[in-house]
């Protein structure tokens, strides 16, 4: 790859500029409203398809998405691949595979110790031999009785495959790719970054049409900013984990710095520096109380928005077991509860979110269209 391949994005980016109104002569006011928040699908409808396949992404942009979400790793010759961790041992069925069970280890990602196995030793023709499977199993029968129906996706075969959606339905579809455990991979000769670029820079869908790049790390994000300037059609997304969590590059480089301290208006505006949006944890916007209700909203949103941000959040789910006390039904805590997750969406657009991370974008749909 090399560094005019990587950068290519930043020249292939359209910028787009529409005048208005005849020459000498002033445009008329027109009266200013908010756009409404964008519907982000969760590694796809990964509430009733496997995360992360064809399957998800399908009925994600079928039941409405605005964006659909493709997380990033690598495999050991360096392609980009969509799953949610390099860890697969949850989501591909890797482990009935007798020719790889010796590749089953221990590592620590991120500063935890994981065992299973991991994408990075694997080649793509390797993991292409796998199925995905339903991460979170029985709590999601529909999607599990999907299990081994869709192979692992590269990143190229994402953006091919929403750039023909967007064809056949005459809509832009947005990405929102976010790359996994960036100072990792960088460890041992892997880095994303500049692999990304160069993906979404051989592309004409994401030349022109729009990409949020998400991490939870920072230095990478000011890399990726320092690489492409501000093209018109590409964001970059700061996402924030639970408040005591220092980020993974924070950490690595010896800091203290947490969430909690980047979600504060001083940590905000660093944010802003070199991102444009930042996407917290639901829980960081509107914490449970301790009988597990929805307690006292902070003002995460305000301040961001005072920064110049614009917020997203992360993640809606469905089922019982996810949602708030006083949002749940009286079914078990697995079963469905479409009227509580609507319910829970729409407490949290009250305080201004301009879009959000569903793992169901139907019912994300809902709670924008119908409120």
């Amino acid at each position: 790859m090399s560094r005019r391949e990587a950068m290519g994005l930043g020249g292939a980016a359209i910028i787009a500029a529409a005048a208005s109104g005849s020459a000498g002569a002033a445009a008329p006011a027109r009266p200013q409203t908010k756009p409404k928040p964008l519907v982000f699908a969760h590694r796809g409808c990964s509430a009733k398809r496997p995360e992360h396949t064809l399957g998800a992404y399908a009925k994600a942009i079928a039941d409405g998405a605005d964006y659909i979400e493709p997380d990033l790793v690598a495999t050991k010759d360096g392609v980009l691949v969509v799953r949610h961790e390099n860890n697969i041992a949850e989501t591909s069925d890797v482990a009935g595979h007798p020719e790889f069970a010796g590749r089953k280890t221990t590592k620590t990602i991120d500063g935890q110790k994981l065992t299973g196995w991991f994408t990075e030793d694997f080649t793509l023709a390797e993991l292409k031999t796998l199925r995905a499977i339903e991460r979170l199993g029985a709590v999601r029968p529909e999607s599990q009785s999907y299990d081994r129906q869709f192979q692992i996706l590269t990143f190229d075969e994402v953006i091919d495959f929403t750039a023909a959606e967007a064809a056949a339905r005459g809509r832009v579809i947005g990405l929102v790719p976010e790359i996994k455990h960036s100072t990792y991979f960088a460890s041992f000769g892997l880095p994303m970054e500049d692999r990304v670029l160069a993906t979404l820079a051989a592309h004409d869908y994401t030349q022109r049409n729009p990409v949020e790049l998400q991490s939870f790390e920072t230095a990478n994000l000011r890399y990726l900013r320092s690489k492409i300037g501000k093209p018109a059609n590409v964001r970059l997304m700061q996402l924030l984990d639970e408040a005591q969590v220092v980020p993974a590059d924070i950490a690595a480089a010896g800091g203290k710095t947490t969430c909690a301290d980047l979600a504060t208006p001083k940590g905000l505006a660093s944010i802003a520096a070199y991102a444009d949006v930042v996407s917290p944890w639901t829980r960081m916007l509107i914490p449970l109380a301790a009988d597990g209700t929805l307690g006292k909203p902070s003002s995460i949103v305000a301040d961001a928005h005072k920064a110049g941000l614009l917020v997203r959040c992360y993640t809606f789910r469905p089922e019982n077991r996810f949602l708030p006390a006083e949002l749940r039904s009286g079914a078990d805590e697995n079963a469905r509860n479409e009227a509580g997750s609507i319910a829970e969406i729409r407490r949290y657009l009250a305080l201004g979110l301009d879009g959000f991370f569903t793992d169901d974008p139907a019912l994300g749909r809902k709670a924008v269209d119908d409120a």
